[in-house]
């Protein structure tokens, strides 16, 4: 399968791509170095790039012109036309736990999820949690983390998906639509020890199959509903960080990479920095757009 570099974003960790179907652009961030929200507009090639003031975990779309950006002490409203930026839900956490990994589930709720730092010096060490906007509140629902990533939401809004990188797994938990409770925790998927593929972002096809980038090994990977490795596609690239469907037929696959020194020695590091994108075959689904009811 061809993988094109359709972008030379120059990021040094590029995360959380989103399509904006009513707007036909890619939207995703540069976490640091600097760190920035970022917007590419791929029928003109116009590049839109607006610096946060610290770093920044991710991103969600709410509609007309706003968005909620997750910036490493709390949750933000801001504004794309302006550039004001609010804070709406400070972080309970310590700092050196800073907010990570976000996405909207199926009805329009922020899932956030933090950064354990503690963890370069103490192994054991998971302070990090899953929080659920709920208002102006970040309401804790899935705790003793180290690392989120891998958080995505099935198509019918019934399962959550939830990783933890260096535990080296995804675990997958039922949802109640109507209230973000979550119960009924099971293994989803493992990256084996001896896998040179980190756990990274992940996003969700409309048959229901999740899609992981494995960050280190140049390869995002496809798991049926029920945990089975189903394809692998191979990266002319090393550090994949999030795969995203969009394209004006939700067909094509958006990939960002990162290029912090992670598996420094594959032959396909010095290709990190740009934004991918390759049509594996599958149609994706839209992230809802964030609703406060």
């Amino acid at each position: 399968m061809k993988v094109e570099n359709v972008l030379n974003a120059d990021n040094y960790l590029g995360e959380t791509p989103v399509w904006s179907p009513s707007e036909q652009t890619l939207l995703w961030v540069n976490c640091e170095q600097p760190a920035e929200l970022i917007r590419w507009h791929p029928a003109s090639g116009k590049v839109d790039r607006w610096p946060m003031p610290k770093r920044i975990g991710g991103f969600v779309l709410a509609g007309n012109g706003k968005a909620l950006v997750v910036l490493s002490d709390g949750v933000y409203d801001f504004d794309l036309t302006s550039a004001e930026l609010t804070l709406r839900a400070a972080s309970p956490l310590d700092p050196i736990i800073p907010l990570h990994e976000c996405v909207t589930d199926r009805q329009g709720r922020l899932w956030v999820g933090g950064f354990d730092h503690n963890f370069f010096t103490d192994r054991g060490s998971s302070q990090a949690i899953y929080f659920r906007l709920d208002g102006d509140k970040l309401t804790p629902v899935i705790e003793g983390i180290t690392v989120a990533n891998g958080l995505a939401f099935s198509p019918d809004g019934r399962t959550i998906y939830a990783g933890d990188s260096p535990r080296r797994r995804v675990d997958q938990w039922d949802l109640d639509p109507a209230d973000g409770s979550v119960s009924n925790r099971r293994p989803f998927v493992t990256f084996a020890d001896d896998d040179p593929g980190h756990i990274d972002g992940a996003t969700v096809d409309a048959e229901g199959g999740y899609w992981i980038a494995a960050v280190g090994a140049a390869e995002v990977r496809r798991y049926t509903p029920d945990g089975k490795l189903d394809r692998t596609i191979e990266l002319p690239f090393s550090n994949p960080t999030k795969p995203a469907f969009g394209g004006p037929d939700m067909k094509t696959l958006y990939i960002t990479s990162t290029r912090m020194a992670i598996n420094v020695d594959h032959p396909g590091y010095g290709a990190n920095g740009p934004l991918y994108a390759c049509s594996p075959g599958e149609t994706g689904v839209a992230d809802t757009l964030y609703s406060e009811s």
